[in-house]
């Protein structure tokens, strides 16, 4: 895929240019409600298809296909962020209004870092070809350990970073918000806010915990272009998807299980790559194959955890509904000995 110097400009200018509209959209800072984040959600979307659409006219049916591959795979992966996201609003204790401007800015660095990685990983694939191998394996290996830890009865707790406690570390910090300001003077002193510290723990937590994204997206295609932006536009979205299906992650039970199914698959796929270029006939894995594994996963997934979820929650209703009865039984037995002993009572009086 050839992809001009001006085509590349021209496509970071647009997708600087739309978070500048968001942003002075959304400058009065708010509670996003139900409605709004469903318009935004749907406007991203819309927009990823529309540009693979339009890879799909301008250049080439495969490309497209490994675009929409690699869009719904960074979105499931950006899914499981989500929680990580929730755990890092409520250690901050940030404020539902300013929720919105965090995950904005935050998103906005996750992508810049992103960038970077996506830069250094096209200049390793393209000089060594055996890295596949490398990324194969660690595909391979993160999908058995998210297989552990969702057999793991342990609540996942947020750990800050080392760029964060650094931050925390040099930087004086005031004790509450100061609305959405980032540097606050007082008293000749300048102090940051808990505003740019919990930025700073989205952006940077979005990368560690989403270091498998990287070689996932390079399993399904090799071409920068196609990976910056099926980067961006799963990330440009995420902030909504926040808003809207944040009460419905707990839900998901089987979402890691998914997504190491996933994984493992891309893992196996640039394993059978590496051994191709070496020269060992072995089968190989095609975008329309991927796309149709990658999209059935998440829907089996999607399925199987809200039918046990909603299992889970007959049975709790169930047992309250019992222990309910349970509980005015034993009132109305009392009530009944109580009574019973009064009468005896009385009748030794008489």
């Amino acid at each position: 895929m050839d992809v001009s110097l001006t085509t590349w400009i021209v496509t970071i200018v647009v997708l600087l240019a739309l978070v500048g509209v968001d942003l002075v959209i959304n400058r009065k800072p708010h509670e996003v409600t139900l409605k709004e984040a469903s318009l935004w959600g749907i406007f991203w979307v819309a927009l990823a298809v529309v540009f693979g659409i339009g890879i799909w006219l301008f250049s080439d049916a495969q490309y497209s296909g490994e675009f929409f591959a690699g869009f719904i795979t960074e979105k499931s992966l950006s899914v499981d962020n989500l929680f990580v996201f929730v755990l890092i609003m409520g250690k901050f204790a940030v404020p539902a209004q300013y929720q919105q401007r965090v995950l904005l800015i935050g998103v906005l660095l996750a992508l810049v870092l992103r960038g970077i990685f996506i830069g250094l990983g096209a200049a390793v694939v393209s000089t060594f070809s055996w890295v596949f191998f490398l990324f194969g394996a660690f595909l391979i290996w993160t999908a058995w350990k998210l297989i552990k830890e969702a057999k793991s009865d342990e609540e996942e707790e947020f750990e800050e970073n080392a760029v964060l406690r650094w931050v925390e570390k040099v930087a004086p910090t005031t004790k509450d918000y100061r609305g959405t300001k980032l540097l606050v003077k007082e008293h000749g002193k300048r102090f940051v806010t808990p505003m740019l510290i919990v930025m700073i723990a989205v952006g940077t937590t979005d990368v560690l915990f989403a270091l498998d994204s990287i070689p996932a997206i390079f399993g399904l295609t090799q071409e920068p272009y196609i990976v910056f932006t099926a980067n961006a536009f799963a990330l440009m979205g995420l902030r909504q998807l926040y808003f809207l299906i944040g009460g419905l992650l707990k839900k998901l039970v089987y979402l890691s299980y998914g997504l190491s199914v996933i994984l493992g698959f891309i893992g196996v796929k640039l394993v059978f790559e590496a051994l191709h270029g070496q020269g060992v006939h072995v089968p190989e894995i095609g975008i329309p194959l991927s796309l149709g594994f990658i999209v059935l996963t998440l829907a089996v997934t999607t399925v199987l955890s809200l039918r046990k979820s909603k299992k889970d929650a007959e049975i709790e209703a169930a047992e309250a509904a019992a222990a309910t009865g349970e509980n005015g039984g034993n009132g109305a037995d009392g009530r009944s000995a109580a009574a019973d002993g009064t009468d005896e009572l009385e009748s030794a009086d008489k």
